[in-house]
Order: structure tokens, then C-alpha cells, then sequence
């Protein structure tokens, strides 16, 4: 564990001065004051993880500024030091929220001990508090033994152990959360969280409080005060998925946090330092985004110290077999009795594949239903037209007749066909929210979905 920023508060100097040298021995920053009311001065200027407290203090003893830390809704942890004729207050003390006490006279280890178990079982319980969020998402490991995987591979593992912020870039569905995950876990910081943030889901005016946390009253509803994300993932990995789509003054202060490792909450003037590692993604082209005034372009020099490029699946078609098999198992069905047709498998290999990996693992589980997991058929797969089809056609020679290009209806119906594909890609096969982003009505998507795919069933 990193050094910690412990409060102690006691009126005798000399005691003050003991525990400020036994805990800098142990590698902690030591901030002290003579009595409560002082004790609450530094509190409000100071991210304190820690307060020692003496119980017996002129002005504002330790039950009454216990007490007053829990008036502001602040958890941090407190240990109360009390002499052996008063352990019965330090039993108060302990039901007014106290996590532990010291008798006086201790020993160093005794302080030693406290202290780690302590700042231990705080982390833990951040930890766990951010887990039990998380425990409903899931991920999995990468599946691909292709050549441009292999090249991924490679860059992950050269990247992991060093403290280098890294660019991911790919395509929309290509992995580039599984991939900063594997970057987290290919470092030294395996063991800390990786703390995932999407920027392009977060309203603009919410994004900020999600990072940098907030002191209670900083704004109306700010009722208690909460740590943000950047906080959150100190001593381990912070993922910015979809960094473009940052607004501009926040990236301002984001090329602030990276530069200077430390932050501010939001209503607050504590600086808090920081040890963490920054991963961003984006499905862009930065520079494009760069030119088109969605990135800043020193907060994209800051970031982009190592790239990852992911490849989209039309390009890496060989690794779709086992893709197909992986979600076969992940789904709940045995791959010894459920299977990828041939036709099927050339036909998943011709397709292009707009939504990547994650629209494949929608139609293996569509494909799933409709065959009652039996043989997956081609006919079990909602799919548009294929790679080829979809690529920009050469220009006629000169005088070469028009009439050898497609005709006009057919190219029409081409791309009305792809555009039905993807919309039910995005809304995870929902014909209402597709129809919603076709601006059509939901029975001219049946209607039209009859056209394109006359063996679909009824749904």
C-alpha cells in the first residue's frame, strides 16, 4: 500500500511528535493538530485517510469530533487513544464510529499493526463497494489465434509492466475494454483496481462529478460527499473508453490530472495526490478527431505514448470459428451437440461484419433460439450483404456501357438492406428501437424485413 495522509490529534506535544516519527516511518504523510476544532480546520483543507485522535483534549475532545465527522458524512476511518482508566469512553468512542483504540502507553508495533489493519480494511471495503458494482458486467479473455491477435498480444505484453499511458483505437465492437483489462493485468498494478469509465455514456454534466467526486454541498443533491473515479483507481488503472467524445474543458482538466497527478473534488480546495495509470480508447481516428475539434491535440500527444490498434473481425475472419464456439459455451450450450454448419461458418466469414465482435456474439445467441441449439444452420443468422458487397465498386472504364454496373433499385435495396442490419445490431434485435432509429414505423420493418429475409419466423 502507498503512503497515506494521516491526521493526528492530540494535545501534548511530545505525544504528537512520537506518532508523527513512527508514522513516517512507515512511509505515511503526518499532518497534527492540538485539538478537535484545529483537527477539523486541516480536515476541511486536507484528503485525510486516517485520523488518530486522542480522547481527552481541551475545546473539542475526540467523542466530540468524532462526533463532528460523522455530522459532514465522512467515513474515514478514526482510532481513538485513551489511557487504561477510561476504556469504557473509548467504548463510546467505538459506537460513535470509531474503527479501533490505542492504551496508553503502546508499543510501536501495537501503532504498527493498527494502522495497516485499519487503512487495509478501508481499502478492502472501497474495493468491494466498486466490485459489487461491477459483478453484473463481466468480461471475457481475448479469443483469436490470427496473425493480427497475435501482433495485439505481442503490444500487450510489452506495454503491461511499464507505467506508460496507452491509446487503444479500434473499431466499434473490437474488444478495447478486454484490451486495456489485459494491459491492467499484464502490469504490476494487477493487484489495484481497474476502474472502466465510458465518456460517450455519461451527460456531459455529469461526467465531471463521476470523475473528480465531490465534497458534500459542492451542488443541489450533493448530500454527502463521494468519491469520483479518478479517486477510486489511485494505485491502479483508469480506462476513459471513448475519449472524443470528453468535452473539450474537461479534457483540459483531465491533461491537468495526467500531467500533475493530482486532483481536486468538485465544491472542494483539497489537492488529492495520485499514483494511477491511464488508458484511453477511442473509435475514431484521434487525429481525424484531433482536426475536427473532438480532441485536444497536447491532451492527444499525453495520451498516445504507447497505441494499441485492434483489427476489425473482416479482418482476422479465421478467428471466427472459435469466436463462434467461445459463445456457444458462454451461453449455456455444449459444443458437442451444438455446432457451426460449413455453409454457415463461409457464409459468417463473407459477412462484414459492421458491430465486430460484439454483433457475432448477438447473432450466435439469436442463432442459438432459432435453432433450438441444434446444427447452427445459415439460415439461423440475420445477416446483411456480404464484405464484398458492401466495398466501393471501381469506376466503369471509358466506354464501357453503364449497363454492366448494378442497377439503380438493386443498389437502393442493397444498402436499405444493411442499414435494417445494423440498426437491429444496435438495438440488440428490438424491432420497436430498431424501427425508432430507421425513423420508420415497426410494421414497415416487418414488412421490410419479410423482403430481405423471407426465412426469418415470426416473433
Amino acid at each position: 500500500m502507498t503512503g497515506r495522509q494521516i491526521l493526528v490529534v492530540d494535545d501534548e506535544p511530545k505525544m504528537r511528535r512520537v506518532l508523527e516519527i513512527m508514522l513516517q516511518k512507515m512511509g505515511h504523510r503526518v499532518l497534527s493538530a492540538g485539538n478537535g476544532i484545529e483537527a477539523l480546520a486541516i480536515f476541511r483543507d486536507h484528503a485525510i485517510d486516517l485520523v488518530i485522535t486522542d480522547l481527552r483534549m481541551p475545546e473539542m475532545d475526540g467523542i466530540e469530533l468524532l462526533t463532528a465527522l460523522r455530522a459532514q458524512e465522512s467515513d474515514v476511518p478514526v482510532i481513538v487513544i485513551t489511557a487504561h482508566g477510561t476504556i469504557e469512553t473509548a467504548v463510546t468512542a467505538m459506537k460513535h464510529g470509531a474503527c479501533d483504540y490505542l492504551l496508553r502507553p503502546f508499543d510501536i508495533d501495537v501503532v504498527e499493526h493498527a494502522v495497516e489493519r485499519v487503512l487495509n480494511d478501508t481499502e478492502v471495503a472501497r474495493q468491494n463497494a466498486f466490485l459489487r458494482q461491477e459483478i453484473n458486467r463481466g468480461w471475457d479473455a481475448f479469443i483469436g489465434t490470427s496473425a493480427p491477435m497475435q501482433a495485439v498480444y505481442d503490444l500487450i505484453q510489452r506495454v503491461g509492466p511499464s507505467k506508460a499511458s496507452v491509446l487503444i483505437t479500434g473499431e466499434t465492437g473490437t474488444g478495447k475494454e478486454l484490451a486495456a483489462r489485459a494491459v491492467h493485468n499484464a502490469s504490476p498494478r494487477r493487484d489495484k483496481l481497474f476502474v472502466p469509465i465510458n465518456c460517450a455514456a455519461i451527460p456531459a454534466d455529469i461526467l465531471e462529478s463521476e470523475l473528480f467526486g465531490y465534497e458534500k454541498g459542492a451542488f443541489t443533491g450533493a448530500v454527502k460527499e463521494r468519491i469520483g473515479k479518478f479517486e477510486l483507481a489511485d494505485g491502479g488503472t483508469i480506462f476513459l473508453d471513448e475519449l472524443t467524445e470528453m468535452p473539450m474543458a474537461l479534457q483540459a482538466k483531465l491533461l491537468r490530472v495526467l500531467q500533475e497527478n493530482t486532483i481536486e473534488r468538485l465544491g472542494g480546495n483539497r489537492v488529492i495526490n495520485l499514483d494511477l495509470r491511464v488508458i484511453a480508447a477511442t473509435n475514431r481516428d484521434p487525429l481525424e478527431g484531433v482536426r475536427e475539434g473532438k480532441l485536444r491535440e497536447d491532451l492527444y500527444y499525453r495520451v498516445n505514448v504507447f497505441s494499441i490498434e485492434l483489427p476489425p473481425l473482416r479482418k482476422r475472419v479465421e478467428d471466427i470459428a472459435g469466436l463462434v464456439e467461445h459463445f456457444i459455451a458462454k451461453h449455456g450450450h455444449s459444443t458437442a451437440t451444438t455446432r457451426l454448419s460449413p455453409a454457415a461458418l463461409k457464409r459468417l466469414q463473407g459477412y462484414a461484419w459492421p458491430g465486430n465482435v460484439r454483433e457475432l456474439e448477438n447473432m450466435v445467441e439469436r442463432a442459438l433460439i432459432l435453432s433450438g441449439g441444434g446444427l447452427l444452420e445459415e439460415q439461423h443468422f440475420l445477416l446483411g450483404p456480404k464484405a464484398d458487397d458492401i466495398r466501393p465498386k471501381p469506376p466503369a472504364l471509358p466506354g464501357k456501357s453503364a449497363s454492366t454496373s448494378p442497377a439503380l433499385n438493386q443498389a437502393v435495396e442493397d444498402l436499405e438492406a444493411r442499414l435494417i442490419d445494423e440498426a437491429l445490431v444496435q438495438s440488440d434485435g428490438n424491432k420497436a428501437k430498431a424501427a425508432a432509429l430507421l425513423d420508420i414505423s415497426e410494421r414497415t420493418l416487418w414488412y421490410k424485413l419479410k423482403k430481405y429475409h423471407p426465412d426469418l419466423p415470426p416473433s
